[in-house]
């Protein structure tokens, strides 16, 4: 079966709204003849007359009168299509976006988002959705609208990347710490008791490489799943959590942070969407605030 052809639409959009020949073909600028010969097409592929003689005139069939608003409707809705997007009015905005991040971007630039956000466009929610990994799915079927984190071999190849900043890990102990004072060698910072950030449950990472070129190794205490979880342990012990600077700011306060002894790779954390999203002014418009509040 063959497609039927779509321009036929908008013909029969004017033919119902003119129920005459000569003045569809005038409003399409079309020839009279042009436009009998696309009411035998329509004929032919609906299956139904659509308009026959009454008199000198014609008149719909029912089936033309049951199809008449909903061919304009069509019709409507397929040119809106075709337009270039309306001027953004973040006023009348109504949207609910949502961001998949870590448990640390939001407690560190959740507050100055939501305030940006709030600000601009009231009528917009943010809902921020837990990172467990870095696949791509979320952001492919649509149930996410942004995502932030570092890049990764599970980040699909179609997905947009841009750059928000490089970050480095450094330690963090509490108050009062034994490394809250005097110079922190390698052996010194190994030698203390450690809290390992990873959300896969792994027990080494970078910082464990980086001690055993040198011929040390720390004592991993306890493993946990986010940054936001180390820092409040090692807020209440003696143990030592070491994470990304510029992703922590916030949970830091109060505490002791000082540069890791070891060199360890920096970090780049990077804003991730679907490209089908590129042109909608909204999600350009909510990824320029993120670059900003990220980037200040």
């Amino acid at each position: 079966m063959s497609k039927p052809d779509l321009n036929l639409l908008v013909t029969l959009d004017v033919l119902l709204a003119e129920g005459s020949v000569a003045r569809a073909a005038r409003r399409l600028r079309l020839s009279p003849s042009a436009m009998s010969r696309a009411l035998a097409r329509l004929r032919e592929a609906m299956g139904d007359p659509l308009l026959v003689r009454a008199g000198r005139g014609l008149v719909p069939t029912p089936r033309a009168v049951e199809l008449r608003e909903r061919v304009s409707q069509l019709v409507q809705e397929a040119e809106a299509v075709l337009r270039p997007a309306e001027k953004l009015n973040l006023k009348q905005l109504v949207r609910t976006f949502a961001l998949r991040t870590s448990e640390g971007f939001v407690e560190n630039f959740g507050p100055d988002l939501i305030a940006r956000v709030g600000e601009e466009a009231p009528g917009v929610q943010l809902r921020f959705v837990a990172k467990l990994d870095r696949d791509s799915a979320s952001l492919r079927d649509g149930t996410v609208d942004l995502e932030t984190g570092v890049v990764g071999e599970a980040t699909g190849p179609e997905v947009r990347v841009q750059a928000l900043f490089r970050d480095r890990f450094i330690g963090v102990v509490r108050k009062g710490h034994a490394l809250s004072r005097g110079k922190i060698t390698p052996a010194r910072y190994a030698a203390g008791r450690h809290i390992l950030v990873s959300r896969r449950g792994l027990d080494r990472g970078p910082i464990d490489d980086a001690l055993t070129m040198l011929g040390l190794e720390r004592d991993i205490a306890t493993v946990v799943g986010g940054f936001s979880s180390a820092l409040s342990l090692a807020r209440a012990t003696d143990l030592i959590a070491s994470v990304p600077e510029r992703h922590t700011g916030n949970l830091r306060e109060g505490m002791h942070s000082f540069p890791l002894p070891v060199s360890v790779p920096d970090i780049s954390v990077s804003l991730l969407w679907h490209p089908r999203l590129d042109a909608d002014p909204a999600h350009r418009w909510l990824r320029a605030c993120v670059r900003e509040i990220c980037t200040r």
